[in-house]
């Protein structure tokens, strides 16, 4: 979607830690932490690439693969600005009404249909209304 769409289409990732994975709000502050050194993304697919089996010690040796500042990497995952932007984004799920991962939504829109063309229609349809394509 963004190669077809690289300046109309935006991704934004929202922290949602479900209750039902013991491993996933560790998970979701390290991946944040991550981010704060530019490798969020690099971090996220490590993660999901093995999310069933994940520990404390899988987790902190990602950042070690990707070569991390580990001593920055440590005091990002644990501070307050990761623990408050976990809380803003929970907020903002709850006021769209998610209740699972992932979801998807185009222009405050949820996805209904994730296949390729249906996304695509629903990116060219906002566009259209928003008078950026014809």
């Amino acid at each position: 979607m963004l190669e077809k769409n690289p300046d109309t289409v935006k991704i934004v990732y929202k922290a949602f830690p479900i209750r039902s994975h013991s491993m996933s709000l560790p998970a979701v502050k390290a991946a944040l932490a991550a981010e704060r050194q530019g490798r969020f993304w690099d971090f996220h697919d490590k993660l999901f690439a093995d999310y069933r089996n994940l520990t404390p010690q899988k987790i902190n040796q990602i950042a070690v693969d990707l070569g991390l500042d580990m001593a920055r990497y440590t005091t990002d995952m644990t501070g307050p600005e990761v623990q408050k932007q976990i809380t803003r984004d929970l907020r903002d799920a709850q006021a769209a009404e998610v209740n699972g991962t992932p979801s998807i939504f185009i222009n405050g829109f949820r996805v209904q249909n994730r296949s390729y063309p249906a996304l695509q229609a629903m990116i060219d349809r906002e566009l259209r209304k928003s008078g950026k394509k014809k």
